[in-house]
């Protein structure tokens, strides 16, 4: 009895493993890892065995939650580990995160196994990883000027994709007040930071961006640049009030344009061209990436981070 209690034991940690959720959804916004605890042998009864095997699962958990979020790239060329190795207050941080992790569920695998599931947020105002790692800028930086000499290109329709108006655009947790209304909300027209949108030049409506970057192996980050085929960058941490990007991030990703609710409910669609810097930040052509700050500064949605990446 006691090689077979062995082999059970065994094949109940293997079948575990196989279907342990350990990840980042960069689509939610999560990171998510399931621990797996074992009772010992010297448990004193049937309860004592589930705490001891609890309290395995939710230190392996915590191990599993720590290798993830090391390996989260901040921005296309830098990590959370590469953060904690160069800032003692990042490590004091992200550890104080990890150990604050919320457990979101726990499951008697029977024969004493046991898992725990633990999930951190990746943005939020409150305990957030965006809250550990991302600094905050001196000041705001402005969008640059259109390049004059290249033609804005024309807007792809969404109407390509019929089912994409039917999904709700998710209300933003992050409500800044306008300037000279009083009222909060996402800051179009007046609040933006980009200049009056030339005259006669902006088609105007658009409340976000959705930018296709299929074909090109995007590396989600939490901090993207999105630049021009001159290699000038039109979009990025720096140009964003920095609450508004802990609290919401500056880019949704998916792979799937139907779920890009980000955007709302009339988002202007470009294609990339290409992906630079290790994949992590797309290129727009010239033509796209001066429609794109034409019509940002019309209705200010880069300001409001309703960027979509599909990939």
């Amino acid at each position: 009895m006691g090689t077979m209690a062995v082999m059970l034991s065994l094949l109940l940690m293997l079948t575990a493993s196989t279907f342990a959720a350990s990840g980042t959804d960069w689509e939610q916004g999560v990171i998510e890892v399931e621990g797996m605890g074992m009772a010992p042998s010297f448990a004193r009864n049937q309860q004592h065995a589930y705490m001891l095997a609890k309290r395995a699962a939710m230190a392996d958990a915590y191990r599993l939650l720590a290798e993830e979020i090391k390996g989260v790239d901040v921005d296309a060329t830098t990590t959370v580990e590469n953060m904690m190795v160069s800032s003692d207050v990042v490590t004091t941080r992200v550890n104080a995160l990890i150990k604050g992790a919320k457990i979101t569920a726990v499951k008697d695998m029977g024969g004493g196994a046991v898992s725990v599931v633990m999930q951190m947020p990746m943005f939020g105002t409150g305990s957030s990883l965006a809250s550990a790692v991302l600094q905050r800028p001196a000041s705001v930086e402005p969008y640059p000027d259109i390049v004059p000499d290249v033609t804005p290109s024309q807007p792809i329709s969404i109407d390509k994709y019929p089912d994409y108006t039917k999904v709700e655009p998710k209300q933003p947790t992050y409500q800044p007040t306008v300037p000279n209304t009083g009222s909060t909300g996402p800051i179009y027209g007046p609040g933006s930071s980009a200049a009056k949108a030339p005259s006669g030049r902006a088609i105007g409506g658009y409340t976000g961006l959705i930018v296709d970057c299929r074909g090109f192996a995007l590396k989600p980050v939490m901090s993207p640049v999105i630049k021009n085929a001159e290699g000038t960058p039109i979009y990025g941490y720096k140009n964003l009030d920095y609450d508004k990007v802990v609290s919401n991030g500056m880019a949704g990703y998916t792979n799937d344009i139907t779920r890009a609710a980000r955007a709302g409910s009339h988002p202007l669609v470009v294609k990339a061209i290409a992906v630079a810097d290790m994949n992590g930040n797309p290129v727009l052509s010239v033509a796209d990436a001066n429609r794109v700050l034409i019509e940002n500064g019309a209705t200010g949605f880069l300001d409001s981070a309703r960027v979509v990446f599909v990939r």
